[in-house]
């Protein structure tokens, strides 16, 4: 076999598929403004993808941020409770909070409106809506974008919380730091910019996951393997370019060029 062969086999197919979601982007984003909002909808979604992700995330946070307390006191030879307080602050509100919330909900949100919408495809259901004059994209993709950018920020400020108390409850439970000193420490080294980084961060992220997830469901055929399939493409496609989505804005962020 050529290898030249293979390669550009795998370019094209790439190429292709960027193209395919960008004209399905094209038609979901002005589906959010346009006429008519399905509030009602968009509040189920909510609660589907910001309410019932919270335990998840939250434990995710948790651990994160009580992990990380270890490593750097384990790594810290000299002022170790100042340095572990404004690392894990720093750490979790710009990078491991958004970037953690965002695989944790991917892989669950990502997954169930790709089988959602992918078992609507099969059954002709889609069709379906088609023939009764309702637009697709209105009803079934806009309130799943609306409600993932909304709630995603939601989750990664908790997220950002309870990253920083388990990282606090390791300190002062595990290595005997003293309480007050690390809360402040903590408080004294957060930055305003820091925080909202972490929120810009997260809405893209939001975006990412519930266009994935529309993208591969909607798009989906073969019958139950063909929603397996969308599946799965759906949780790996979203992780993928929310580790992508995060290296550019950080670069934008805290770059040279931000500097």
């Amino acid at each position: 076999m050529n290898p030249f062969a293979l390669v550009g086999r795998f370019v094209i197919a790439f190429l292709s598929e960027i193209g395919r979601i960008s004209l399905f982007a094209s038609k979901a984003v002005p589906a959010v403004v346009m006429p008519p909002i399905y509030f009602r909808l968009i509040g189920q979604q909510m609660m589907r993808i910001g309410y019932f992700s919270l335990p998840v995330v939250g434990l995710t946070a948790f651990f994160t941020g009580g992990a990380l307390a270890l490593q750097i006191f384990v790594g810290s030879d000299i002022g170790a409770e100042t340095l572990v307080p404004q690392i894990v602050v720093l750490g979790i509100t710009r990078e491991l909070g958004p970037v953690m919330a965002g695989l944790m909900v991917a892989g669950r949100v990502s997954a169930a409106i790709a089988a959602e919408l992918g078992t609507m495809r099969v059954t002709e259901q889609i069709d379906a809506l088609v023939t009764l004059s309702t637009n697709p994209f209105k009803y079934l993709v806009a309130p799943r974008l609306v409600a993932a950018v909304l709630t995603m920020p939601i989750l990664v400020a908790i997220a950002d919380i309870i990253g920083v108390m388990g990282g606090w409850v390791v300190g002062v439970y595990s290595l005997d730091f003293n309480s007050a000193v690390y809360l402040k420490n903590s408080v004294d080294f957060l930055k305003f910019g820091d925080v909202t980084s972490g929120l810009y961060k997260a809405a893209v992220f939001g975006f990412i996951i519930a266009l994935m997830g529309c993208y591969h469901g909607y798009n989906s055929k073969g019958g139950a393997q063909g929603v397996g399939a969308a599946t799965t493409n759906a949780v790996v496609s979203a992780a993928i370019l929310i580790l992508a989505a995060n290296y550019v804005m950080t670069s934008l962020f805290f770059g040279e060029g931000s500097r």
